[in-house]
Parts: C-alpha cells; sequence; structure tokens
C-alpha cells in the first residue's frame, strides 16, 4: 500500500456488528450498480471499491475460482451476488450471506439464495459447508482474520475448502473504517477491517492449523485456498441441499428470512 503507514496489529477486535447495513453510500452503490465508493480509514486513506465489478456477471477470474469449489458453497459476504448467481444456475447449492439488505435483495433478484447475517451469527449448515468463499477482500471481516478463520472452520465440513481473495501486496494491517461515496457522506459508525495479503494469510493459517491447499493469481487478483483440519466427530450430517435449505428455513426467524425481490 504505497504512501499509507503500515497498521500495528493491535488487540483483536471483537466481532462486527452489522455495520454495512446502516451504509446509505454502499446501498446506494448497489443499488445504482456503479461507485465511486471507498473504504476510508481514520487517517483518511482511502481505498476504492470495485462496485462496478461486484455488480457486473462473474468474469473469467472468478469463474476459474467457482470452477474450484467443491460440493455445498458458502459465498461470506457475497455483495450483490454475481457468484451466488453463476452457482445456482449451474445447479449447485450455495447460499450467499451479507449484512446488507441491498445486497441480500440483489442476490435474490439474480436468482441466488442469500440471507441477512453477519458471519459470526448462527447459519445454517453449519459444519456442513464443503467451500467456504472470501471473495473480494472479505477475509478483512471483522478485523481479525484469525477470528474470522477460526469461524470459518466450524462451518466447513471437516476437509472442507476455503478460497480466500488476498490483497495484491504482502500486508497485515487492521484498521477502523467507514463507507464513502463520491459526495463524501459515510456510513454511520466505523467498523474494523483488516487487509491481508498471501503471505500473511499463509501465516494465520499455520497458527491456526489449517493446510495450504494452493495459491494463485489471475489477472490482478491472487487467492489462497485452504483445507480445514477439523475432524469429523460422529453426530455430523452429511451435507445436502434439502439440509441447507431446510436449516435456513427452520432456524431463521420470520423479519431476518431471506429478502424476496420486490
Amino acid at each position: 500500500m504505497k504512501g499509507a503507514a503500515r497498521l500495528a496489529p493491535g488487540r483483536p477486535f471483537p466481532a462486527p456488528a452489522p455495520a454495512w447495513e446502516t451504509s446509505d453510500p454502499y446501498a446506494a452503490a448497489l443499488r445504482s450498480g456503479h461507485g465511486p465508493l471507498f473504504l476510508r480509514r481514520t487517517d483518511g486513506w482511502l481505498l476504492p471499491l470495485e462496485v462496478e465489478r461486484w455488480c457486473a456477471r462473474a468474469d473469467a477470474v472468478d469463474l476459474d475460482v467457482l470452477d474450484r469449489c467443491e460440493g455445498a458453497v458458502l459465498d461470506v459476504g457475497c455483495g450483490p451476488g454475481r457468484l451466488v448467481a453463476e452457482l445456482a444456475a449451474r445447479g449447485r447449492t450455495v447460499l450467499g450471506i451479507d449484512v446488507s439488505e441491498a445486497a441480500v435483495t440483489r442476490t435474490v433478484r439474480l436468482g441466488g439464495q442469500s440471507l441477512r447475517r453477519s458471519v459470526f451469527e448462527p447459519l445454517p449448515g453449519e459444519g456442513r459447508w464443503d467451500t467456504v468463499l472470501l471473495m473480494d477482500g472479505n477475509v478483512g471481516i471483522g478485523g481479525d482474520p484469525g477470528a474470522l478463520l477460526g469461524r470459518v472452520a466450524a462451518l466447513l465440513a471437516p476437509g472442507g475448502l476455503l478460497i480466500a481473495e488476498t490483497a495484491g501486496s504482502d500486508i497485515d494491517e487492521r484498521a477502523h473504517v467507514q463507507v464513502v461515496g463520491d459526495t463524501g457522506r459515510a456510513s454511520d459508525h466505523p467498523f474494523p477491517w483488516a487487509r491481508v495479503g498471501t503471505p500473511a494469510l499463509l501465516r494465520h493459517a499455520h497458527d491456526a492449523e489449517w493446510r495450504p491447499a494452493g495459491q494463485w493469481t489471475s489477472g490482478e487478483r491472487r487467492f489462497v485456498a485452504l483445507r480445514s483440519s477439523r475432524r469429523a466427530s460422529s453426530s455430523a450430517e452429511p451435507p445436502n441441499s434439502a439440509a441447507v435449505i431446510s436449516s435456513q428455513r427452520v432456524r431463521k426467524p420470520s423479519a431476518d428470512s431471506p429478502v424476496t425481490p420486490a
């Protein structure tokens, strides 16, 4: 990150409140399909967000990632849903989660299943997902990569696959940020976020006893694949489409049910 000071790791941040759901600039950008949109740190540094790419159809780089997915897929921080919609069109069992109502609405309108929920809240199919995706910088969710890796491990089936998109440089930093639009209007409250490069993510994964399963660069984007080292329990249920959908409908309160298209 040129021209920006490195951030000290500091103490881990607590599990995040659903801060993006109060972000009017983010919701407005998803509804319009374009930016500009930024994450702004407290020191004023801006990170551009690729709204147009997120709101477009899955591109060649995305499709390569989706080809690597196994079994039932959970897309954490699914945004406007291009990956969920593509997997659904392939007939795959897939669920997107996002704390933004606008993101969930758009995902459903594209034909995908989506739930308005934080990854740190109870989720359908815990311990039975075959693949979890952390794309578009979502490895930064919560500002504590170690805590996020621990949570993802609990969501995956034993030996399950995590595919994470990492930052383009060797960084490992944490900050509080706000979402900012072109008018300078910001989300209501700063929330914790992290930026993690491939070497740093591999270090966090090693500490959490994940097994490396691959790393690659496609275009200007970088990815890491990790295998969960969690062992199967005798009571674990096998992942299947019926279990995922049933769990979603039964466990989710009516006020938090998947958003249906208007």
